[in-house]
């Protein structure tokens, strides 16, 4: 993809940043004034704040993602990984499904503005086990392929007389206290605790669910009075939280802590937070300590023209931070407001305007712990409960991208309060074709001698 007469911006990645800065530009500019190109592995955006409804089945989960063709219908969409930047040729190789699967040459991207924005990745440690049994929780198909593993593990211990199956079968551990993780076992906990009603010999005692974090509280975002609140809630609901224990091994489905403990489980989910995604490090652009893009309050990355960043990419300033030299949080709340600045400052420089620096003040933190608990702090006030539950929805319904997903999502929500919850696992999703290949397998002739 050659420049073109028309400045070419390049935006690398189709999550938070990335798609609502090329949503942002394509509303604002005009089509002679930039051409439009945004490269996504995925042709689509997750909200992720949803994925533990979409695991528990209170949403589906094609109403968690934002197809972006239809929102970006003024953007070219290129379905491939970049994989290399050159600031100096202002040009991006990107793999697409060509170069994977068909063994052809990487695409090579040419661009007059650059925008990185490819977010981050699982950040993992090397414990021994891990890579083999563990589970993510920060896609959707790793929300509904934990979903469907929940699932089948209550079939498992169903069908088996052997205890130890059992019990490794009804034991699930869940590493990491933040956001994810809590609200992860949160709502797959209520979720499992309504299916044990169809099951004869389970009872919602008969499950173990346990939550490991290093550090001595959980849900430290919302402040350390509504986090004890979230600690009590979930203890009450038999969660057994380990604070100030890491995991040491999950070796032979057997999780073994710190504090020694050892504990059988065939369900160990993996949500300790995200680390800068690999590109990065291939961008021969200045990065901070933890590896993200040294980026100025404009969102201009560092010693680079023309080449912008955001999100869980770049290292911005806190203007609004007590304490000098503070970045920003990778969250998601700094991602969609610095997308807009960043957006309208590219646009301001296209045009020779002055640019405006991203400032701004946390409203407010917001969590679930399941249907109808949760935990907010908005504007300094608390709320816990079933206020601060619906706020939690209110507020990441108003974030939902577009408004066709804004009314599927809350069409679903009315009708999961009319209608009993679905507990089908769809476990052969991940492996469609594995009935086909048994059967054609059964109808294969032996080779001639």
């Amino acid at each position: 993809m050659a420049r073109t007469s028309t400045p070419r911006i390049l935006v690398i990645g189709g999550g938070y940043v990335g798609m609502y800065a090329a949503l942002r530009l394509q509303r604002k500019l005009k089509r002679h004034e930039a051409d439009i190109v945004v490269v996504e592995p995925q042709p689509y955006m997750t909200y992720q704040p949803f994925l533990p409804e979409a695991a528990a089945g209170s949403i589906s989960p094609r109403h968690v993602v934002v197809p972006l063709r239809r929102v970006l219908d003024k953007c070219r969409i290129v379905v491939g990984e970049a994989r290399g930047i050159d600031p100096d040729k202002r040009t991006a190789t990107v793999d697409t499904l060509v170069t994977v699967e068909e063994g052809g040459n990487a695409l090579e991207i040419q661009y007059d503005h650059l925008v990185i924005a490819p977010g981050s990745v699982s950040r993992t440690l090397p414990v021994p086990g891990l890579a083999e049994h563990g589970i993510g929780f920060k896609t959707v198909e790793e929300a509904i392929g934990l979903r469907n593993h929940v699932l089948e593990q209550l079939d498992i211990a169903s069908s088996t007389r052997d205890a130890e199956v059992r019990e490794a079968a009804l034991t699930f551990v869940f590493v990491g206290g933040g956001y994810a993780g809590v609200e992860a076992l949160a709502e797959l906990e209520n979720m499992a605790r309504y299916a044990v009603r169809y099951y004869h010999n389970i009872t919602a005692d008969d499950l173990k669910w346990v939550l490991v974090e290093a550090s001595d509280r959980i849900l430290s975002e919302v402040g350390e009075a509504m986090g004890r609140y979230a600690l009590r809630e979930l203890r009450g609901r038999n969660v057994d939280i380990r604070l100030e224990t890491r995991l040491d091994s999950c070796e032979h489905r057997i999780a073994v802590l710190s504090d020694g403990d050892r504990l059988p489980t065939r369900t160990l989910v993996w949500t300790t937070g995200v680390k800068p995604a690999p590109l990065l490090a291939a961008t021969g652009l200045p990065l901070t300590a933890r590896g993200r893009l040294r980026a100025d309050a404009a969102l201009r990355v560092e010693g680079a023209e023309r080449v912008w960043a955001a999100g869980d990419a770049a290292a911005v300033p806190d203007l609004s931070a007590e304490q000098p030299g503070t970045d920003c949080p990778p969250n998601a709340q700094h991602a969609v407001r610095q997308a807009r600045v960043l957006a309208d400052n590219l646009i301001a420089e296209l045009r020779g305007l002055p640019l405006t620096d991203y400032r701004h003040v946390s409203a407010g933190s917001v969590a679930s712990l399941g249907l109808h608990e949760g935990v907010a702090v908005v504007h300094g006030r608390a709320f816990k409960g079933y206020p601060a539950w619906l706020i939690h929805r209110i507020y990441h319904l108003s974030r939902m991208p577009t408004f066709n997903r804004k009314a599927r999502i809350l069409a679903e929500w009315v009708l999961a309060g009319l209608f009993k919850r679905e507990v089908v696992s769809l476990g052969s999703l991940e492996h469609p074709r594995a009935e086909f290949e048994l059967a054609a397998g059964s109808e294969r002739k032996p080779d001639a001698p």
